[in-house]
């Protein structure tokens, strides 16, 4: 945060109040709902009830993207003109194999797409709870699904392709460092093979819908090649000025990792990474300390949500509310790698029995 706020008043040059407003507006949307999370959530008994509170909020969405992905009807459309970002216009995009791709009440199909994507792996913790949830989790797990393919965008589409990937592994987990050791091996392979980098085979291939995956690969040369350029502090708010050479009025950056770079500078790169990687070693870490394999599985649940977030972003840059539902669940991590939190949970609600997790000392 330190580097984001930094970064952000030495780049700008816009005035002092306006830069303190920008950012405040960024503090709440990120910091605050990072600490309110921690806050509310201090036992396993409230987290289950926030993924509960979360599964049943997608579903009319979910409902609601599959209505607007058929009929091409928006019906968030007349709130848009409230909106900052809108100022009264309307979101267009082409359709995908006769299919409108739903925003919902979001700015962008893929961010529509990537809060279901997101939270899939949580909602179908939820099979672990007793009597009625335990059934609803696959039908709710279902929805979310339904709702993620509603936004006919790849980034989603890739994103569930990933959470199902670790949602299988789960019961081959041996299986997953070869794996991960065979990527960066084929990775290596297809560059030398093709004369060419890596993101650029993978662009090509890994893009079920057929969007702009070239886009995505041109930004990332571009970035490489003005490297020198924002490397220190970044552009702020301003357009690099890479749009002639992405075909585009404007510079539309597709990837979170160089945003934040053309942002804040490497250190914004370097800072969001150390996020990443704090995140993930919370993650693992309490999965090896807690025995019980319905406690396993909600830290493998978490894994998956970050490892599709990392992922996605090579795709798509997130704002809006996807960013505040991310940092929420950045604090729900926070919260379950914490000392004091508190596993036990009543008989009647889980089918965890009532006691303490067993630690490896």
């Amino acid at each position: 945060m330190v580097v984001y706020v930094g970064a952000y008043f030495i780049s700008q040059t816009m005035t002092f109040g306006v830069a303190v407003e920008s950012r405040g507006g960024y503090l709440m949307d990120t910091w605050c709902a990072y600490l309110a999370t921690r806050f509310i959530v201090t036992d396993r008994s409230k987290l289950i009830s926030v993924i509960k509170c979360i599964s049943i909020v997608l579903v009319p969405l979910a409902i609601l993207g599959v209505i607007e992905s058929v009929t091409h009807w928006q019906p968030f459309a007349p709130l848009w003109v409230y909106s900052p970002w809108f100022r009264g216009g309307r979101f267009i995009s082409e359709g995908r194999f006769g299919f409108a791709r739903a925003v919902g009440p979001f700015s962008m199909a893929i961010l529509f797409g990537g809060a279901f994507a997101m939270f899939l792996p949580l909602v179908y913790y939820l099979r672990y709870e007793k009597k009625e949830w335990h059934t609803l989790a696959y039908i709710l797990s279902g929805i979310a699904l339904l709702g993620a393919l509603s936004s006919m965008s790849s980034g989603p589409w890739v994103m569930v392709i990933v959470v199902i990937f670790c949602l299988v592994m789960e019961r081959h987990k041996k299986f997953v460092k070869p794996l991960f050791i065979l990527l960066v091996v084929m990775c290596l392979s297809i560059g030398i093979a093709s004369n060419r980098p890596f993101y650029h085979v993978i662009a090509s291939w890994a893009n079920p819908l057929g969007g702009a995956g070239w886009h995505r690969a041109k930004l990332i040369d571009i970035a490489i090649e003005h490297f020198s350029e924002w490397w220190m502090i970044g552009y702020g708010d301003k357009d690099p000025g890479w749009g002639p050479q992405l075909g585009m009025g404007f510079s539309d950056i597709t990837n979170e990792y160089i945003i934040k770079g053309v942002r804040y500078g490497l250190l914004g790169i370097i800072a969001l990474c150390a996020v990443l990687a704090k995140a993930f070693r919370d993650v693992i870490s309490t999965y090896r300390k807690v025995k019980q394999p319905a406690m396993k599985s909600l830290c493998w649940a978490f894994g998956s949500l970050l490892f599709s977030v990392t992922i996605a972003w090579m795709s798509v840059s997130f704002f809006g509310q996807l960013t505040t539902l991310l940092y929420c669940s950045l604090g729900m991590i926070g919260s379950l790698s914490s000392p004091k939190f508190n596993w036990q949970i009543p008989n009647r609600i889980s089918l965890v029995r009532n006691r303490p997790a067993r630690m490896v000392s």
